[in-house]
């Protein structure tokens, strides 16, 4: 009886919580707009609240239905591009996310298959384009909760446009404004940015900050986090302008500090600052430089704990085993996220790791080419952490791949959210890899082979017909992806081959691209805290 009125709409504000359970799974929210007309109408703005996300395959259509809001289509019909009127519903009222770039070369691909002589000639004449969905946004009444300045400097490229539109006329889109950022790249125009942010918004929780060199810049960037009334998230990229965060509103609030790409040398100030940060509970280190003697030591004097969540090295590092193991004694408790690419001291940090940490939920470990006890260290720190583990990548040397696949099906946890793999498959080792793990279950499993086959036909040893086997046939995985390390022709990604990702939809698999399925620390770590 409940269940029946659910889905008759009898009880919408129960039905309404369903769906927003399912905000991130889309190919749930498209099956709920085709039940009725209630559901139809709760699931649709969440699926257009972040349009120009990559996790759409082919976002840049929702380019063309915002058009279709537009009251006077005329300078589109000069082009030849006719559009209906009358959208079904207010989609550009549901927007929440943007991202300057996303949006632009959304607006470029969506022109380049409308206008088929579309060239650079054309740019200039088409600037109402990005003028007119800024302003569709603005009328619509519109409210953004997230602005990504991703500035590029293309000649073929609306962002400034975009940029110039959305902050500087469009002031009612930006002043709910709850998490801002700026992408690592150079703003011409950052100074006004900033001028006019600290004239719009105080009720940021979450600021991405870009390199800051001029003063000017630091300036207005000070009033800015002064001006927050609740800021508790952080992102310091290059430079460390930590004194900014002394003195500000920010003391009792900031629960998450990242730094990114910092150098840390001749930076004497943390122990301060970090005394006066009240409610710290995450800090997140990503590819930064000198952790050294002095950056350890300003870390154990502190009375306070140093919460360290995340210590990523993508870059090859200089990696200090004593005063690491100063950081890992005082913080190795806190540790959730590791990553660990080329470096000098893989060995010992790999042992330091083991020893001091216990709760690391996503390791990924890249750049194994020369050490067999590389691999079987790695193999004792998924022993360790297989009570926690959740996202495990592995990157290594085709000569180290059939260690890899000869050992690791065994220790895998009984579940994993995601599971990457970059080695060289071959038949056999892969075969006996798949056999070992059948007891887990991995809701997104990425495969890229080394070896560039992906349909080359070994009989029953297949390596399709293998993943076919014993992973679609028994329904081991949610989402699948499969390349080859070949350049991407047709063949080369299982996402490319219709029918066999039709194959997989029957066995509730759902086939994506590689690429897109793979984890960004930096994304990741947006939507995790």
């Amino acid at each position: 009886m409940a269940c029946s009125k659910i889905f008759s709409g009898d009880i919408p504000e129960l039905t309404n919580k369903i769906i927003q359970y399912f905000r991130n799974d889309l190919s749930t929210l498209y099956s709920c707009i085709l039940v009725n007309r209630l559901w139809c109408r709760l699931a649709i703005p969440l699926l257009w609240e972040n349009p120009f996300s990559s996790k759409y395959h082919e976002n840049y259509r929702y380019i063309e239905v915002y058009l279709y809001s537009l009251n006077d289509k005329r300078q589109l019909n000069e082009y030849g591009i006719n559009l209906p009127s009358n959208p079904l519903f207010n989609y550009p009222s549901f927007i929440q996310h943007l991202d300057t770039n996303s949006i632009n070369e959304c607006i470029i691909r969506w022109l380049r298959i409308r206008i088929k002589s579309y060239d650079t000639y054309y740019t200039d004449k088409l600037y109402f384009i990005p003028k007119s969905l800024i302003k569709l946004f603005s009328e619509k009444e519109a409210k953004l909760r997230t602005l990504n300045f991703t500035y590029q400097h293309d000649y073929d490229n609306y962002t400034d446009i975009i940029i110039s539109e959305l902050v500087l006329q469009n002031s009612n889109l930006i002043g709910n404004i709850k998490n801002l950022y700026f992408e690592p790249y150079e703003y011409d125009n950052m100074n006004s940015i900033l001028k006019f942010l600290n004239s719009k918004c105080d009720s940021i929780s979450s600021i991405y900050l870009p390199s800051i060199e001029n003063h000017n810049d630091s300036i207005e960037l000070s009033r800015l986090i002064k001006l927050q009334k609740n800021l508790n998230k952080i992102l310091l990229y290059k430079s460390l302008p930590l004194s900014i965060l002394l003195n500000s509103n920010c003391l009792n609030t900031l629960n998450i500090i990242i730094f990114w790409k910092i150098d840390f040398k001749n930076i004497n100030i943390l122990n301060e600052v970090f005394e006066q940060l009240n409610v710290i509970e995450s800090i997140h280190i990503i590819d930064c430089y000198s952790l050294d003697s002095n950056f350890s030591q300003q870390i154990i004097n502190l009375t306070k704990p140093f919460k360290l969540k995340s210590l990523i090295f993508y870059e090859k590092s200089l990696i200090l085993k004593d005063s690491m193991e100063l950081i890992l004694q005082k913080s190795g408790d806190y540790l959730e996220n590791f990553v660990l690419s080329s470096t000098n001291s893989k060995p010992q940090l790999l042992e330091l790791i083991t020893s001091y940490c216990t709760k690391i939920k996503f390791l990924e470990l890249n750049g194994f080419y020369e050490h067999h006890q590389d691999i079987y260290s790695t193999f004792n720190l998924i022993e360790t952490f297989k009570q926690n583990l959740n996202y495990l990548t592995i990157n290594t040397s085709i000569g180290l791949s059939s260690i890899v696949l000869q050992n690791l099906g065994q220790i895998l946890p009984f579940k994993l959210e995601y599971l990457d793999l970059y080695l060289a498959l071959n038949t056999k080792d892969f075969v006996l890899f798949l056999k070992n793990s059948q007891n887990t279950f991995i809701k997104k499993l990425l495969l890229k082979n080394k070896i560039n086959r992906i349909r080359q036909r070994f009989g029953q040893f297949d390596m399709l017909y293998n993943i076919k086997e014993y992973i679609m046939k028994k329904k081991r995985v949610k989402y699948i992806a499969f390349r080859t390390n070949d350049h991407p022709a047709s063949g080369s990604e299982l996402s490319r081959l219709k029918d066999e990702v039709k194959e997989f939809r029957l066995h509730d698999i759902i086939v994506q691209d590689y690429r897109q399925m793979k984890i960004k620390f930096i994304e990741f770590l947006k939507e995790k805290i």
